[in-house]
């Protein structure tokens, strides 16, 4: 059944209505409801009588939902999103904000999670405004340290009965030599290690879900990594820059198609994609460079909306709800670089990583 947004009143004066209806009408159910603001978030199926209670009142049941549909905003019944629990990271802000906002006009619960407090509570509420779905929260966390990483993950295990879908986003350019603050290249830190681990210590709370799908977000940018040597993908020092955003990305796919062979069998899908050139902020850690390049990626880049439509599509479609180990461009299986089907290399990678993020604190480099 559908869901409604109910104001009190409302609620109260069809909850009434269903009272009324008829001569054992005292045996209805209580609606198990969540109050929030003045709102309240009400079932269809919650709505409902005792299974002795007669035919009549059943009719009367049919009469408040029509009711109801006319005093108030109903998300489709059909709709794929109903019931299911998303976490978005960098949702705050570029495909991240617009695959959030769209998920939650599709009725999920959506959490984001994102860095700045004031700029994800303002995503958080615009979004609600927006779609008119206040399940919408946020959790907050710098993904580049892996203590971070590590605490949001625990909170989100905390807050949310399991997870349905699991869309890994946030990413950043940083054009110059930057250490994490486990004293590792900041790019891959960020962009491929916070991956790996909050996957990582995700699984457990995925596998509750019916069915449950990862989501990386890549470019094409991987296609030309450079030097790829997995033993200097960490090490800070000159192996910075635009080069290192390409291994990263290299890395989301890599990481991806793993994963996809580990969870063979289960009810986990792992996908990868390329939302193409995106009008985002994600130089904007470079100081005046980093404006340039924002300057110059949105003249030629797409709108975030658009950037948000593959993502959005791996969260939600059925169409690839059994579909797993791919990598996607414009909503389509592509094929990604050559380099990125060595199974060998991902194996090694997923060494790397788990040795990288390891419990404890790492020693300095």
């Amino acid at each position: 059944m559908g869901r409604v947004w109910l104001s009190w009143a409302n609620y109260t004066a069809v909850m009434t209505m269903v009272t009324n209806a008829g001569p054992e009408s005292d045996c209805q159910r209580d609606p198990t409801a969540t109050i929030d603001a003045g709102a309240m978030l009400v079932s269809a199926e919650q709505i409902s009588y005792c299974t002795h209670c007669p035919a009549s009142i059943k009719f009367a049941d049919l009469w408040a939902m029509r009711t109801i549909q006319m005093m108030t905003k109903v998300v489709p019944m059909n709709h794929p999103m109903q019931g299911k629990i998303c976490l978005i990271t960098g949702g705050s802000d570029g495909i991240g904000y617009a695959a959030s906002r769209e998920l939650a006009r599709m009725g999920a619960r959506v959490i984001i999670a994102g860095r700045n407090s004031a700029k994800t509570e303002a995503a958080v509420q615009q979004i609600i405004a927006d779609t008119g779905n206040p399940a919408v929260e946020y959790l907050l966390a710098d993904l580049s340290s892996q203590r971070e990483v590590r605490r949001v993950a625990a909170e989100a295990i905390e807050l949310a009965p399991h997870l349905d879908v699991l869309l890994n986003n946030a990413g950043a350019i940083f054009l110059s030599d930057r250490r994490s603050a486990e004293g590792m290249e900041m790019t891959f830190a960020l962009n491929h290690l916070s991956y790996f681990l909050l996957t990582s210590l995700l699984l457990e709370h995925l596998r509750k879900a019916p069915r449950a799908r990862i989501i990386n977000v890549s470019s094409c940018a991987h296609e030309s990594p450079g030097k790829f040597r997995l033993e200097d993908l960490a090490e800070p020092s000159g192996n910075g820059g635009y080069p290192a955003y390409k291994r990263s990305k290299l890395c989301n796919i890599l990481f991806t198609y793993e994963l996809a062979r580990r969870l063979e069998g289960e009810n986990i899908t792992a996908n990868a994609l390329h939302p193409g050139l995106v009008r985002t902020n994600i130089a904007r850690n470079n100081g005046l460079l980093g404006r340039v390049v924002n300057f110059f990626i949105g003249v030629r880049g797409i709108t975030a909306d658009k950037g948000a439509e593959t993502p959005v599509y791996l969260a939600a479609s059925p169409e690839v709800e059994s579909v797993t180990g791919k990598y996607f461009v414009d909503c389509r299986p592509v094929p990604s670089s050559s380099m990125s089907y060595d199974a060998e290399l991902a194996a090694r990678l997923w060494d790397i990583s788990a040795s990288l993020t390891a419990d404890g604190d790492p020693p300095a480099r």
